[in-house]
């Protein structure tokens, strides 16, 4: 073959070479458009069930809906009765984020289809992300068979920890047919919305609102006993009891209370921007001032401060004060000032924050000497017109718990009343 032959030939290879590269390039092209074609007509908006991959073997569901409102789509987050507001939706050509600020935490999800696969994780990307998948369905649990009968009803319940140590706990639940709803109501609070179903005489509850997801499951006997577990990433921890129609805790009002020889607290703490505020100052002299020792990561002091702002609302101009005292997991200004304002905003709360340590129940003992013991986030201090202690309310009764819920509300506003009048 002749040297002009040959370049005849190369040119040819190279010409078919170069049109398969085109090719090629042009498919992909194709390809791209029609995704981003179909992602951009991906709507996002309806009912989803997720599922948050724990550990191997333990999978907990839960329901979520995304709706706009003012142009404006959030997601929120549904536990039984409740509609918990988790944050704004961001959608990008392939993406969606959804920053969950009360916790800290952020939900990223890739558009797969008509699914989402993704992760929660913290928003400064520390730690190890929590697998979460959703599909468009409105189930959580599925019943393949009616519940064996109504186990509705309030029930004594003992949880046992790892090393043995017995915590005495109320269970409450709400039964209609294979739906069941409920919580557990501990000295420190409640687990708030639960939600689940009965199958047969078998039980499982989930819930989830952008923190940790909660997962029960257990048996209920014909008796009126009831036995299982709760299961999470650091293992399971078994729980037995019996019904009860008077189930009841400790009086919340006697497990808190002051060293001997102490009639107030002392304390000076910063407020967000740097300002000192005590007791002593002239603001809250001859008034009742309430304390609520908080933190936004909390949820219990989520449904505290849910409470207290529209009621400090309705009752500011009575001769009435609330000081937060805010136990945050950084006491760093800048995210102090962060968390503690996004909480603000969030509640509507009109009533001084301070922050006063990290949130950790040694870290309120020493910042609160005059406390004998401290048991749990939230706690509610009252404190009467001469500016000595009133009462000590340990933990919260939120609304998934119903008639305890009501009555604390009865209580506290009694309470108050009488200091106001004295």
């Amino acid at each position: 073959m002749n040297i002009k032959s040959l370049l005849t030939a190369a040119l040819a290879i190279s010409t078919s070479i170069t049109f398969a590269q085109d090719q090629a390039v042009l498919a992909n092209n194709q390809q791209t458009k029609a995704k981003e074609k179909k992602t951009k007509a991906f709507v996002a908006l309806g009912n989803w069930r997720g599922v948050a991959k724990v550990k191997e073997g333990l999978e907990i569901p839960f329901n979520f809906e995304i709706n706009e409102k003012s142009g404006q789509q959030k997601l929120y987050f549904r536990n039984a009765e409740e509609s918990f507001e988790g944050g704004v939706v961001k959608q990008t050509a392939d993406s969606i984020f959804v920053k969950l600020d009360q916790f800290d935490n952020e939900l990223a999800f890739a558009i797969d289809g008509d699914r989402l696969t993704g992760a929660l994780r913290k928003q400064d990307k520390s730690g190890k992300p929590l697998i979460i998948d959703a599909e468009r369905k409105n189930y959580r649990f599925k019943a393949d068979r009616p519940a064996s009968a109504d186990y509705s009803g309030s029930y004594d319940v003992i949880f046992t920890a790892p090393n043995g140590k017995e915590e005495k706990t109320v269970g409450l639940f709400k039964q209609k047919g294979n739906k069941l709803t409920g919580t557990f109501l501990r000295v420190t609070g409640d687990s708030r919305y639960l939600e689940g179903i009965v199958e047969g005489n078998g039980f499982q509850l989930s819930s989830f609102i952008g923190s940790s997801p909660a997962y029960y499951k257990g048996t209920f006997g014909a008796d009126g006993t009831l036995k299982g577990e709760v299961l999470s990433a650091r293992g399971s921890q078994p729980f037995s009891g019996n019904k009860n129609k008077d189930a009841a805790l400790p009086d919340p009002y006697q497990l808190t209370y002051l060293k001997k020889g102490y009639k107030t607290l002392d304390f000076s703490f910063p407020d967000v921007n740097g300002n000192k505020i005590s007791l002593k100052d002239e603001k809250y002299k001859n008034k009742v001032v309430i304390l609520t020792i908080t933190g936004s990561w909390c949820p219990n002091c989520v449904d505290e401060a849910t409470f207290m702002a529209p009621w400090y609302k309705k009752n500011k101009n009575r001769g009435v004060e609330i000081i937060g005292l805010h136990y945050e997991r950084s006491t760093e200004p800048e995210y102090a000032k962060k968390v503690m304002g996004r909480f603000r905003e969030r509640f509507g709360i009109e009533y001084d924050q301070v922050l006063a340590g990290t949130a950790d129940k040694q870290a309120v003992s020493e910042s609160l000497p005059a406390l004998d013991s401290f048991l749990s986030f939230p706690t509610t201090i009252i404190i009467d017109k001469q500016g000595n202690v009133a009462q000590i309310h340990t933990g919260f009764n939120g609304p998934a718990t119903g008639n305890f819920f009501d009555e604390f509300v009865k209580e506290f506003n009694t309470e108050i009343d009488a200091l106001l009048k004295k």
